[in-house]
């Protein structure tokens, strides 16, 4: 079933992806699971979008479709975290507009009562951290898709070391280029390569 719902999205198959998502939530599925499968599918109507194969159009319907995804799996996340007081910054860094992970993982933090701040897309760094100062957030979560942002990652760091607030921040990062290297390089505490791993991470960090 997990390829059938890959193949629906990536072809923009509404009805289709709708109905094998209900399916798999009665098989006993998880939420993330079917949410990290419906980010793949999105990925590849990206692809065929940068191929010309797919439009700009497509590309928001792709969005839509995983929005009524989002609304038939948010009455099935049952939340054993606690609820978290302190909030959490998110955002895509400057010079990438790229958001569809981040969106999904700002919906599942709220979903289990977290408090985001969600800066958008094109973040400054010292956007980044001014957020956090106004906010007292004690976690930043940053996404970066393409290779060559990754150095505004590091500068969110550096600055974040200068403002006196490295200490007080965990810096969680995430999209497709993050790796240990990456991680290492950015000085960041954590990273995420997929949405599964994310619930985990914000748990030990709060």
């Amino acid at each position: 079933m997990d390829d059938k719902l890959l193949t629906a999205m990536a072809d923009l198959d509404e009805d289709r992806v709708l109905s094998l998502v209900e399916a798999m939530i009665r098989a006993g599925r998880t939420p993330l699971e079917i949410l990290e499968l419906c980010k793949k599918g999105v990925e590849i109507v990206g692809v065929k979008y940068s191929e010309g194969t797919y439009y700009l159009s497509d590309l928001i319907m792709s969005e839509e479709i995983l929005r009524g995804v989002m609304r038939i799996v948010e009455p099935h996340i049952v939340s054993s975290i606690p609820q978290h007081g302190s909030p959490i910054v998110m955002g895509t860094i400057e010079g990438d507009i790229h958001d569809l992970g981040k969106n999904i993982v700002v919906y599942l933090l709220r979903s289990y009562g977290f408090q985001v701040y969600d800066l958008g897309v094109d973040v400054s760094p010292q956007k980044f951290v001014k957020a956090i100062s106004d906010t007292g957030a004690s976690i930043v979560g940053i996404s970066v898709l393409l290779s060559f942002c990754v150095g505004s990652v590091k500068k969110v760091v550096d600055l974040l070391q200068e403002a006196g607030l490295r200490d007080k921040v965990k810096v969680v990062i995430g999209g497709y280029p993050v790796n240990q290297l990456v991680k290492e390089y950015t000085g960041a505490d954590y990273y995420a390569s997929d949405v599964t791993q994310v619930l985990d991470i914000f748990d030990c960090t709060g």
